[in-house]
């Protein structure tokens, strides 16, 4: 069974950066595509980053793109969400997720979930 537990959130101001950790047990992680997404209070969960299995593709939202970076050390069986230049639009709860291989950009094409971890920012 997969179990995926979020750390690295925290309160930082606006411009600033935090790195996010996704730690990923069970036997499946070296070919299981990891996903991020956040929901902030209110509003739905929404699509963040993407990682693929080995870490040779990735893709971001639009509103990330250029500020957010995923990666992943199999090694540790870990997923990475380094985001910088923070706004307060991204205050959210964050979300790490699994699914077999490849990238989707769909919550619903992801089985396993994280609890979160909150990220505020402020002005």
């Amino acid at each position: 069974q997969v179990q995926l537990v979020e750390s690295g959130g925290g309160l930082v101001q606006a411009g600033g950066s935090l790195r996010l950790s996704c730690a990923v047990s069970g036997r499946t992680f070296n070919t299981a595509a990891v996903g991020w997404f956040r929901q902030a209070p209110g509003k739905e969960r929404e699509f963040v980053a993407a990682i693929n299995w080995n870490g040779s593709s990735t893709r971001y939202a639009d509103f990330v793109k250029g500020r957010f970076t995923c990666s992943r050390d199999n090694a540790k069986k870990t997923v990475y969400l380094q985001m910088s230049s923070l706004k307060p639009e991204d205050t959210a709860v964050y979300y790490c997720a699994t699914r077999t291989l490849t990238i989707t950009t769909r919550a619903q094409d992801f089985g396993s979930w994280g609890q979160g971890t909150q990220v505020t920012v402020s002005s």
